[in-house]
């Protein structure tokens, strides 16, 4: 009778439960990620000494949006509101809340009027403190965005001076 002989070792690595670990999270970052954003997004106001509203990024903070075409959307839920409807909704969010902050984040080519109109809701609310969320101005160091070539070279004081 032959004794039977083990094969050889394999040294190649099996790279199958790898790729199937990876495709898995990949998946989970897919679904999860569009659900990460709070609000709806808009091209906010750039400023140049923005103030840092930390609190704004809390999961339960009230967030009213105003999009280019004047849709108003309140976040937690991102919820599309009409404006008139906004004063009862923001107070039963802010209902049993020590921190009565709303914060206000409109895109930079939204209507001045719908704006205000959104601002005079919140107030109706009974909301004190209202916070307005912008974007800082990219220092001329940095690298311009897509389409900003040369707004480098104007003076922000004189204009007329280059």
């Amino acid at each position: 009778m032959k004794k039977k002989t083990t094969p050889p070792p394999v040294s190649d690595i099996n790279v199958t439960p790898m790729v199937d670990v990876m495709l898995v999270m990949l998946i989970i970052f897919m679904v999860i990620t569009p659900m990460m954003t709070k609000g709806t997004s808009v091209d906010m106001v750039k400023t140049r000494n923005p103030i840092a509203m930390q609190a704004a990024d809390k999961e339960d903070a009230v967030i009213v949006s105003v999009t280019r075409d004047g849709k108003v959307y309140l976040s937690p839920g991102n919820d599309l509101v009409v404006s008139e409807a906004l004063p009862s909704k923001v107070k039963d969010l802010l209902a049993n809340r020590l921190d009565r902050m709303v914060y206000l984040k409109a895109d930079q080519r939204a209507r001045y009027e719908k704006v205000v109109d959104v601002v005079d809701n919140i107030r109706a609310a009974g909301v004190d403190q209202l916070g307005l969320l912008t974007e800082d101005i990219k220092k001329p160091d940095e690298t311009p965005a897509a389409g900003a070539a040369g707004a480098a070279a104007v003076d922000p004081v004189d204009p007329n001076k280059k």
